[in-house]
């Protein structure tokens, strides 16, 4: 089966899979290495990694958000007994015929995660809960760090999807996955410098206007000076050669030609434009494609491949 996510998450990298694909080293197809991923969240990329690349030796993941690490970590350790929970979740959730009954349900469970101290099991089976029906399928926190988020409305969510738990549960096995939980900048303990390993970044999304200020999947926010630091490290990281890295964030200069913001930090690594479709925003007139960055310190075979065909394209227009 395709394994993909336990968990939806905004910005989620499911549908930029094949582009994030044919983008990838050329180092990393020819022998064992390292995959570090700083910013997991939903973890996308993660399980097509590991899902694609037997190669791999290694696998370090990390995240700020607690609740993630701690659900990355029953999902690995104890996928049963998650099950068991989800399934009487699920049963009484579903048992509910009143969409106002329903509502009153999830914001008792939701009381119940920012409140009460739970077990770790019992905790990650709320959290599922609250991401499959709450709206939009966000994870957001306000400044106290409660998670926020209105009911959904939906009307058959899929709650507990034991097979897909199974299958991710055995990955993050088979690779022995370390997980991780802070702040991005501890992975540098992690990483090897004598070992072939590729890094992917997949930071908070920096706003392309005001209104489009979501990058709230923790109550740290993720500003200016954060990118700035996270570019500091890239940089650092590309002194190197067995260190590769690629990085995702928001296309702000497709916007306002002006905002040289990314294209200033990373210049003189390679930058290329990709198109992803973004479902969070709730008027659904403003959803739709935007183009992404994607940087990365090496030439991957899609770019060397592009840059042939601009060659072919300059030579055919001579010789006409």
């Amino acid at each position: 089966m395709f394994v993909k996510p336990f968990i939806k998450w905004v910005g989620g990298k499911g549908q930029l899979l094949p582009q994030l694909e044919s983008n990838l080293p050329v180092e990393i197809r020819r022998g064992p290495f390292t995959y570090i991923e700083p910013f997991v969240g939903g973890g996308a990329m993660l399980f097509f990694m590991l899902q694609h690349f037997s190669q791999i030796s290694r696998v370090v993941i990390n995240d700020i958000n607690k609740n993630l690490t701690d659900a990355y970590n029953v999902v690995k350790d104890y996928p049963e007994n998650l099950i068991d929970e989800l399934r009487n979740i699920e049963r009484q959730y579903q048992s509910i015929k009143d969409e106002k009954k329903r509502c009153e349900y999830y914001l008792e469970k939701r009381n119940k995660y920012n409140e009460e101290v739970l077990e770790c099991i019992e905790k990650t089976a709320v959290f599922i809960f609250l991401n499959r029906t709450c709206f939009n399928g966000l994870y957001r926190e306000n400044s106290r760090g409660r998670f926020n988020v209105p009911f959904g409305r939906y009307v058959n969510p899929t709650i507990c999807n034991d097979v897909l738990i199974r299958a991710d549960s055995e990955l993050l096995n088979r690779f022995d996955v370390e997980i991780l939980n802070g702040d991005y900048r501890q992975i540098e303990n992690y990483i090897d410098d004598s070992e072939q390993t590729f890094i992917y970044f997949d930071p908070p999304y920096r706003p392309l206007s005001n209104t489009s200020n979501f990058n709230a999947y923790d109550k740290e926010p993720f500003n200016d000076d954060k990118q700035k630091e996270l570019a500091c490290m890239c940089h650092r990281l590309s002194d190197y050669p067995r260190i590769k890295w690629m990085l995702s964030n928001s296309d702000c200069s497709s916007v306002n030609p002006n905002d040289t913001f990314f294209e200033d930090l990373y210049d003189g690594f390679y930058i290329k434009r990709v198109y992803a479709s973004r479902m969070v925003n709730a008027d659904s007139t403003k959803r739709g494609k935007l183009t992404e960055l994607l940087i990365t310190n090496y030439k991957s075979d899609d770019m060397k491949a592009r840059e042939k065909d601009d060659v072919k394209l300059k030579y055919d227009f001579l010789i006409q």
